[in-house]
Formats: C-alpha cells, structure tokens, sequence
C-alpha cells in the first residue's frame, strides 16, 4: 500500500501512464464529461472533494508545464481564479465553450464535487528534467 501521495488507486494508476504533452482535465461536478478520455471520478457530495483539493494533490504529483482555463472564471469564481493564476503561472484562458471542446483532446478526466462555476482546467503535462 502506498504511505502517501495520491492514494485513489486508479487515479495513481493512471498519471503514472501519462507522457509529455498529456491533457489532463480537471473539472467540476458539472461539466459534460466528454466521450474518450480515461475518467477518474472522485465526487462524493457538493463540494467533496474540492477543486482546490485535487488540483493540489495532482501538481504534487505531476509535471505540468502549462494550463487552460475558461476566462468566465475570472468574473464569476475569482477564488478558483486566484487559485489558479498562483498555481499556473501563464495559465491560458479561453472562452468556455472552446474549453468544452479542449476537453475532448485529454487523456485524463479528474472529476471533482466542486459546485463552483467554472471550476475547470486543463492541464498539459510536461518533464521533470
């Protein structure tokens, strides 16, 4: 059994198999999860386990080189949007809709019960050297 870290078996199992240039989804209980992607649902209740939470446990845990997120965020959840200027420094923002439609080129969808609006990002993973 793993001490520490991310112990959800197959969330473990499967950031262990991404590479370099891997999409990995971070979203609300509410956004579309689109057909394709491996998906890792980890919503309990509202709120549980929280975006800010996963978010947290999977930059521990990964290389991520850049992010994406819908530019709504600002406006209407500007602690998510805080949250995740400090994370991701140059994060990119685009529309939502043009978010929806990134989604589907990720390997890996993390769903949170995060009942915040757009409390999304897509996450590009890169090297650790």
């Amino acid at each position: 059994m793993k001490r520490a870290g991310i112990l959800n078996r197959h969330l473990a199992g499967a950031i262990a198999e991404l590479g370099h240039g891997d999409g990995v989804l971070v979203c609300d209980a509410g956004l579309p999860v689109p057909a394709g992607p491996r998906l890792v649902d980890l919503a309990f209740r509202a709120g549980v386990p929280s975006f800010a939470e996963v978010l947290d446990g999977l930059l521990a845990e990964l290389v991520a080189e850049g992010g994406t997120a819908a530019r709504e965020i600002r406006g209407a959840n500007p602690a998510a949007a805080e949250l995740l200027e400090t994370r991701l420094p140059g994060l990119e923002l685009v529309g939502h809709e043009e978010l929806k439609s990134l989604a589907a080129t990720a390997r890996l969808v993390v769903r949170t019960g995060e009942a915040t609006p757009y409390a999304n990002v897509l996450l590009r993973c890169g090297v650790f050297f």
